[in-house]
């Protein structure tokens, strides 16, 4: 007999406050083999990918369970499982190919997973994942910035959009790795959030960059983080970055960017998408999983601080549909967590 779990169906085409957007279900209860590792979910977060990932859907017959961020508990491991063990504590971020967290129960391959913090609560723990570890390899992997504690003294790095999940994470990394730290903002309450995270400088992106960036004496940048609007700020990347400096962006573009703009200063421009290790598979999928551990022992260390600034308890379809509004009016600032027992009614 196959046990079912509850979980929270995704359904396209529907505006999220529609009750058949997100349902409330049951579904079989998967079981883990190789790498994989059974997690009883207990806190989960709404992030943007969220809703673009349920627009994707395109039938309204069709649905997904999505969720990209949890904490949890190991419940089984598959037999080439080694890292952990039945009752561990974790967090991670899953994959875009695979079924979500949101359900009581996720498969997760244990490369993708870290030691959940201690000393921080489960709700604090569950914005992190995501990302936690895209800022990080945005920063660390791409832009090639040494992850070490004041390790970058005297070099500079420009995030666009810095009040958003990723910017709110990557400004405090950048931080603790000594780099001064340029973000954007425009509207006060956002400008505040940044300046709490850390930021140096502040400029606002309603406004014309590079003006304020001439009058401040910023003439380059050694490297430049865009998440938001790729093409938009693709130009005043190119000018601006240092030679042989690097631009990194995790935001697609349907536009062809002007890349021969990057060859007199031999700069470099990279795509980060934080689920390709998981995807593919690739050689290094396990550093997601050292990353983690990374930000977990930061967190602890109070070198790094949660980004979650709403939180509900009750994981639940009108639970989820309360944060996916929220998240998706464009306005929010920092992460919405929904924590504890998996209560939904169906």
């Amino acid at each position: 007999m196959v046990n079912k779990m509850k979980a929270i169906a995704a359904f396209g085409k529907f505006p999220t406050e529609d009750k058949n957007a997100l349902r409330d279900v049951k579904i079989d209860k998967p079981t883990p083999e190789n790498h994989d590792i059974l997690v009883k979910v207990t806190g989960i977060s709404v992030n943007p990918i969220d809703y673009k990932s349920r627009m994707l859907i395109d039938s309204e017959e069709k649905s997904l369970i999505l969720g990209f961020d949890a904490i949890g508990v190991v419940s089984e491991i598959g037999s080439e499982v080694t890292q952990f063990n039945s009752g561990d504590k974790i967090f991670y971020l899953g994959v875009n190919n695979r079924p979500g967290s949101n359900a009581e129960y996720q498969l997760v391959d244990e490369r993708l997973v870290g030691n959940a913090p201690k000393k921080i609560t489960d709700s604090e723990a569950a914005a992190m994942p995501l990302t936690g570890v895209t800022a990080w390899e945005a920063l660390f992997e791409k832009l090639n910035f040494i992850p070490e504690k004041n390790a970058n003294s005297g070099k500079s790095v420009l995030i666009i959009n810095g009040a958003g999940g990723v910017g709110s994470i990557a400004i405090q990394l950048a931080k603790w790795a000594g780099l001064t730290v340029i973000t954007t903002a425009s509207r006060l309450e956002t400008s505040d959030w940044v300046k709490k995270m850390g930021a140096d400088i502040v400029i606002n992106h309603r406004k014309d960059l590079k003006q304020q960036l001439v009058k401040l004496n910023i003439n380059e940048v050694d490297g430049i983080l865009i998440l938001h609007s790729t093409e938009t700020y693709f130009d005043l990347a190119a000018d601006i970055i240092r030679p042989q400096g690097i631009i990194t962006s995790i935001v697609g573009t349907s536009d062809n960017l002007p890349i021969g703009k990057l060859k007199n200063k031999s700069n470099e421009f990279k795509w980060l998408t934080v689920f390709t290790k998981g995807v593919y598979y690739t050689a290094d999928m396990s550093s997601q999983g050292k990353i983690l551990n990374r930000i977990a022992t930061l967190l602890d260390e109070g070198n790094l601080k949660s980004t979650m600034t709403k939180s509900l308890v009750g994981i639940n379809a009108d639970n989820l549909r309360t944060a996916s509004e929220v998240v998706e009016n464009g306005k929010m600032i920092g992460k919405f967590v929904i924590t504890s027992e998996f209560n939904a009614e169906v």
